[in-house]
């Protein structure tokens, strides 16, 4: 060898989606197999339907976990804003003054 081991790049892909994939392949192949070793179909079925129920309700939590991620990371590249700011946009910036306090003549 005559240089550094570096792992292969792969192009950038949607691993919630291949794992999403992976377990929908499994929800179907899961009873396939129990029948083929002699499980009643109706209970294939129902071991299907319960992985599917479970794949179902983890995609829905990887989604979630996804957009909280991309939430918080927009949150962190916007510029920090103090509280005085938030407090007092677009007040004291000009325009017509009442004048409240100034004495009278």
């Amino acid at each position: 060898m005559s240089g550094p081991l570096t792992p292969k790049s792969h192009p950038s892909s949607d691993t919630a989606s291949d794992v999403i994939r992976w377990a929908a392949f499994c929800c179907v192949l899961v009873p396939v197999v129990l029948v083929w070793y002699g499980i009643s179909p109706a209970a294939a079925i129902s071991a299907g339907l319960g992985l599917t129920t479970v794949t179902t309700a983890c995609r829905a939590l990887l989604r979630h976990s996804e957009r909280e991620a991309a939430r918080l990371k927009a949150e962190e590249s916007d510029p920090p804003r103090g509280a005085h700011d938030e407090a007092w946009t677009g007040a004291r910036r000009g325009g017509c003054h009442t004048g409240g306090n100034t004495p009278v003549d």
